[in-house]
């Protein structure tokens, strides 16, 4: 049965990274802004994306510290020790692939900076690449089940854990993979003391992370177009802050003298953002019905969000499963001048019939065709690409199960500077293991997730 909602005063939580390699000086005027208004707040990091775990994974085959998130120590040490004097408490998907090894930072940072020991939970249970869970797997899968080496499977947990350890008194949250919206909806879930089956609230922190969880994708970032959409002061964005009140309805607003905006605009952008179905936004812990949603403007860069619907959430959970996908090998050279074009054309016709019937080749011609273009590079026989560009860049990629093979691309290429065609320079090379991806679902049940504290005798 849902039971009365605390009426505790509202919640303050700031964003300060919306991608693993955002801006490292975005958390700053956020904690000013929670010490300034002093109200119970949380600063969040979202840090991972689809394969960035994968990437994880690999980092940490070659160093077992590695594998959490590579900027962390830069995003925490301008603000860590005044979370810490402040109570503002800090909740990540910082881990990764190794939690323990993150939290093993965080704790060495905060001797650097002379803070307080800090409580630090590490969440664990959406890690699924361990043997144990290989007939979980193989069941969820069947014939879409990769043969290649397994890198990593982790499921996209849900808040569950992060407010248990936030109501154990953790300072600091390290999470793995859990859903995004997820590092708002436990600190929520701790702050409110709101039932785990009143949907309503638990849909509408759900989407009020949803708007925090891209960063400055809500504050104008990703809404700038020049004369269309213009935003001001771009070098100086504002991060997003959300003021969460007990019936889960949010305002969003940032930090004072920062730039960027946040309008209706900015926010229904955001709201709709990989949303495939307004009514059914599935999460692992509500499902989130956005069809009766208003965007309120309330004051200068404050929109509040009301009217978000949930529904039970789903039985199961999603789960990404990444696995070695051969050799990823990729060229560029750029061709300047009258027939720049024509030049870059015979440069991959060149190419083309050198490594005829060895893999498939993607080719693209950056300023002329590349974000319009196709992995089959039908352009190149295409009479009406234009010829007029005089600055074009040829980029040439392939995927090879051989690493050798898959080097004799960037060697063609580097070739081009004497083997012609003309005027041809600023050649750039790169290999890598590339990564493929398969989805599948999970029973929730077969998911068991909880936290642990990082060192023993924080117990």
């Amino acid at each position: 049965m849902t039971r009365a909602p605390n009426e505790k005063t509202s919640l303050l939580i700031g964003c300060a990274a919306g991608f693993s390699g955002d801006r490292t000086d975005a958390a700053q005027p956020i904690v000013q802004e929670l010490v300034r208004q002093n109200k119970p707040a949380f600063l969040i990091f979202e840090t991972l994306a689809e394969r960035t775990l994968a990437l994880a994974q690999l980092a940490r085959r070659q160093d077992p510290d590695a594998g959490y998130e590579p900027l962390m120590v830069e995003f925490l040490q301008p603000v860590l020790a005044d979370c810490l004097a402040h109570g503002i408490r800090i909740v990540s998907n910082f881990g990764g692939a190794n939690p323990q090894g993150a939290a093993r930072a965080i704790a060495a940072l905060a001797g650097e900076l002379g803070t307080r020991v800090p409580r630090i939970a590490v969440v664990h249970g959406d890690d699924l690449s361990g043997h144990e869970h290989c007939q979980l797997l193989e069941t969820a899968l069947g014939q879409d089940m990769p043969n290649q080496q397994r890198v990593s499977a982790n499921a996209y947990i849900g808040a569950r854990p992060i407010a248990e350890a936030l109501r154990a008194g953790a300072d600091i949250v390290v999470c793995g993979r859990v859903s995004d919206p997820s590092l708002v909806v436990g600190p929520a879930m701790a702050h409110f003391d709101w039932a785990w089956d009143d949907w309503d609230r638990l849909a509408r922190a759900t989407m009020t992370g949803h708007l925090l969880e891209c960063g400055t994708q809500v504050s104008g970032g990703y809404f700038a177009d020049p004369g269309y959409k213009d935003v001001p002061d771009m070098e100086r964005l504002g991060y997003p802050i959300a003021e969460i009140d007990s019936t889960g309805n949010s305002t969003i607003f940032k930090p004072s003298l920062t730039g960027g905006c946040i309008t209706a605009a900015t926010v229904k952008e955001q709201l709709l953002y990989e949303i495939h179905d307004p009514a059914c936004y599935l999460t692992p812990d509500v499902v989130a019905d956005i069809t009766q949603a208003e965007v309120i403007p309330v004051g200068p860069d404050r929109v509040r969000l009301e009217g978000v619907i949930g529904h039970p959430r789903p039985e199961q959970l999603k789960v990404n499963v990444c696995f070695e996908s051969g050799w990823f090998a990729e060229g560029e050279i750029s061709y300047a001048g009258p027939r720049a074009a024509e030049r870059a054309r015979l440069a991959a016709r060149t190419i083309s019939r050198r490594l005829a019937e060895i893999a498939p080749l993607r080719t693209d011609l950056i300023g002329v065709t590349s974000v319009w273009g196709n992995d089959s590079s039908d352009w190149l026989t295409d009479a009406s690409t234009s010829n007029a560009a005089r600055d074009v860049r040829l980029r040439m990629a392939w995927q090879h199960s051989d690493r050798a093979v898959a080097a004799r691309l960037p060697r063609e290429i580097t070739a081009l500077y004497c083997c012609g065609p003309a005027g041809g320079g600023g050649v750039r090379t790169q290999m890598r293991l590339r990564l493929g991806m398969v989805s599948c679902l999970v029973p929730q049940q077969q998911v068991k997730t909880g936290f642990r504290w990082a060192s023993p005798h924080q117990d």
